[in-house]
């Protein structure tokens, strides 16, 4: 693979490349606040989602494996702990803005449901009839609005930049709802380089390390992962160098330098595609209609192979199937009980879903609860099915 160097012309005093996020052009916050003396903008933003309830629940919330299957598993916490690491590498050999990254990539995943991807999947039919669910759209309702720690406002108040970065994904019709925030997406056009990077820094976590832990689980094994490229180069590599190495260690060996040849080709492409796109402001990175970073066509290649791998032998596997099953009858039931007979909610939670309710009707009920479920934990979500459709769970 091609050797990352560091570029030195074209960089302004801070370090960062004039196609970067500057703090001074931020576009700001939704509620005026005096700049912080001690820190950045953008510092201030990755404290406030560090120190919030929805990052904290991410700890107990479904990667691949539900939460209470085994410790060393991970959970949707350490993918965002890893996915920062990543970008933040990245960023800095390409000088971008190295906390944006790392405070996009910490709130990534903020809005995401309990039992993983198969959660939102059900969530998002019970809601086909009120607008939706999305996580994306819910990490953003999440900071703007649920988050309840500040006198002066509803939500987090962070800078637009970072808004901007975790919502990846928008229908039309919700980006007409989100005012100077969706406008990009009706004008076909991007979010800064921090925003790309970190798209592609998740992709390289979740699938180096769903490898990892559907190894550890049993569900995956080395042989049949020999038949990917991506796996087999390292693997080869890594048994001639160490023939009497340790299968843990190998495993991480692996992984590791599948991880870094991935980031390696990633900077070094995209730096190739900046370069040739030459731009000389954020402004004209944003105005483009595809992403500016990527892999070369090679790793693209190999990627997709990995892919198509894991969703084939790891994420239809029985064992994770069952789960899916399972999360579906939990998800769906709490849905329909609750739409049915808001009396079962929590206090908190009534008072919420009537607010909603009173300035949105059947939607605004509907949404309520979708806002209780999608920040449920794992086994939260577990406790709550047992305590409304177990005769012998009272309380």
């Amino acid at each position: 693979m091609p050797s990352i160097t560091r570029p030195t012309d074209s960089i302004a005093s801070d370090g960062l490349a004039p196609w970067a996020t500057h703090e001074t052009g931020s576009r700001g916050r939704c509620f005026f606040e005096p700049p912080p003396n001690t820190r950045s903008e953008y510092q201030r933003d990755r404290d406030r989602i560090v120190h919030s309830g929805a990052f904290r629940r991410l700890e107990y919330k479904t990667q691949v494996f539900v939460n209470h299957e085994g410790d060393m598993f991970r959970t949707r916490l350490t993918h965002s702990i890893e996915v920062a690491q990543i970008s933040r590498s990245i960023a800095r050999v390409l000088h971008l803005n190295e906390t944006l990254s790392e405070t996009i990539a910490l709130a990534h995943d903020l809005g995401h449901t309990p039992f993983g991807h198969a959660g939102q999947d059900i969530l998002n039919e019970c809601m086909q009839d009120y607008g939706g669910f999305e996580h994306n759209l819910q990490s953003l309702r999440i900071i703007d609005e649920l988050e309840e720690k500040y006198a002066e406002f509803n939500g987090l108040n962070l800078t637009f930049e970072t808004r901007e970065g975790i919502l990846k994904h928008c229908s039309i019709s919700n980006a007409k709802k989100l005012g100077e925030l969706g406008q990009r997406f009706l004008n076909k056009q991007q979010p800064g380089l921090e925003a790309q990077i970190t798209n592609v820094a998740d992709e390289i976590a979740y699938n180096n390390h769903d490898v990892d832990d559907g190894l550890r689980a049993g569900l995956i094994d080395i042989n049949s992962l020999c038949d990917v490229r991506l796996f087999k180069e390292q693997h080869t590599a890594v048994m001639s160098a160490y023939p009497d190495i340790p299968e843990k260690r190998a495993i991480h060996e692996i992984i590791r330098r599948m991880i870094n040849d991935q980031v390696t080709d990633f900077i070094h492409n995209t730096r190739e595609c900046i370069k040739a796109a030459n731009p000389s402001s954020r402004d004209d990175i944003t105005r483009l209609n595809k992403p500016l970073v990527g892999f070369s066509s090679e790793m693209k290649a190999m990627n997709q192979e990995l892919k198509q791998f894991l969703r084939k032998n790891l994420y239809r596997h029985y064992r994770v199937h069952r789960m899916t099953a399972k999360a579906a009858i939990i998800i769906r039931s709490l849905f329909d009980a609750f739409l049915n007979d808001p009396l079962l909610l929590p206090p908190e939670q009534q008072q919420h879903v009537n607010l909603l309710e009173n300035a949105e009707a059947d939607s605004g009920r509907a949404r309520g609860i979708a806002d209780y479920i999608a920040g449920m934990t794992d086994r939260y979500a577990i406790r709550e099915y047992e305590r409304i459709f177990n005769a012998t769970e009272l309380t």
